[in-house]
């Protein structure tokens, strides 16, 4: 039996009688048919994961864990938005429409965000979902119905790579990788592996000093209806799964900020909040480590400095570009340049860096 829509009265009195921090509404996607609905979506548990009653659970067991941690060992901002951290690291909300493919659109908005912050917030960058999703996921048996996995995707980026959008523009509905261009092998963008991240304090560290990741949630029928706030589930039964991108987070009122695939007209212009281990938000979660290429930082200024007790574990903040991990290539070569780059923060003097891999390779100093 199909579920049936609730009507915007209810959720709106749900909401008040809970007291929740957030809204509901109209939004672009509230008034679709439930069938339509469940379209938007497209994460499924593959056959070794968690269900999504599984993962829920998780979560919220992760959020207990989080709310009794009496210190961390990476002092994490408050708060990080990287569309407004020194610049606007996040590429411009898309729309996925009446195909199951949130998973390529919420990798690709991690790997964009991770070209910008490698590059510059300035840098432009658009990669191509469709080919993500209607060559390398198809390849694998999935399609507008069946959706895909979030690790398979990064696992495609990571040996196939992805081309620009203008080589294969998107469309909702299945194809049989049949608008690919000639050129897209000329504009390729690779990554040099990707990270599987538990627990909201692993993630905060990552987002912070890697920048945004996937997350998949699951997906309640009040969720369609919201417009602004802190979402967590307050009423209606669970539709499905389905793959966004963490941009940021606020410590202290426990949640994330989240990149849409479901056009602008929907939530905080294609954006959403919901509370830390809320709909197991944090139960999968993946984050390139690193884009294949060099890049070249010029004149650039470190405004902070970190390292833990893990081996060659280092990071600078280059000013306009984000966090840069010191490279790892040997003890000598990392002592050597996370004192540079200290007596560069402590003086204010610029930098010249080269970025090789996701690490710094070389530094000059002026």
């Amino acid at each position: 039996m199909s579920k049936q829509p609730l009507e915007l009265k209810a959720i709106q009195e749900a909401i008040s009688k809970d007291a929740a921090e957030w809204e509901a509404g109209i939004t672009a996607v509230s008034e679709l048919s439930q069938a339509e609905k469940e379209r938007l979506l497209g994460y499924t548990p593959g056959p070794d994961d968690p269900s999504l009653e599984e993962q829920e659970a998780m979560g919220k067991s992760a959020l207990q864990a989080y709310q009794s941690m009496a210190f961390s060992s990476f002092a994490a901002p408050t708060a990080i938005d990287w569309r407004n951290n020194g610049g606007n690291f996040v590429t411009p909300v898309k729309n996925q429409g009446g195909c199951g493919s949130c998973v390529s659109f919420g990798t690709i908005a991690s790997v964009e965000s991770q070209v910008k912050i490698q590059r510059g917030a300035g840098y432009a960058v658009d990669l191509s979902e469709a080919q993500l999703f209607y060559c390398h996921a198809r390849q694998e048996g999935r399609n507008c119905g069946n959706g895909w996995w979030p690790d398979k995707a990064m696992k495609a980026f990571q040996d196939k790579g992805v081309t620009r959008e203008a080589s294969y523009p998107y469309t909702a509905g299945d194809q049989n990788c049949s608008g690919l261009a000639s050129d897209y092998a000329s504009y390729l963008t690779k990554i040099a592996g990707y990270s599987k991240i538990s627990g909201i304090e692993p993630i905060k560290e990552y987002v912070a000093t890697k920048g945004p990741v996937e997350a998949c949630f699951t997906v309640y029928q009040d969720f369609y209806n919201y417009t602004s706030g802190i979402y967590r589930h307050i009423t209606g039964s669970s539709v499905g799964g389905h793959c966004v991108c963490i941009v940021g987070y606020n410590a202290s009122q426990q949640y994330w900020i989240c990149k849409n695939s479901w056009g602008t007209g929907f939530g905080e212009s294609g954006y959403f909040k919901i509370k830390f281990g809320e709909c197991g938000i944090e139960g999968q979660v993946y984050g390139p480590t690193a884009i294949i290429n060099d890049d070249q930082l010029n004149s650039v200024k470190i405004t902070g400095l970190w390292a833990n007790g893990e081996n060659r574990n280092g990071w600078v903040y280059a000013s306009g570009y984000g966090w840069k991990k010191i490279t790892t290539k040997s003890d000598e070569a990392f002592i050597t340049m996370l004192t540079q780059l200290a007596s560069a923060k402590v003086t204010g003097t610029n930098c010249n860096l080269t970025i090789s891999n996701g690490q710094i390779s070389k530094i000059y100093i002026f």
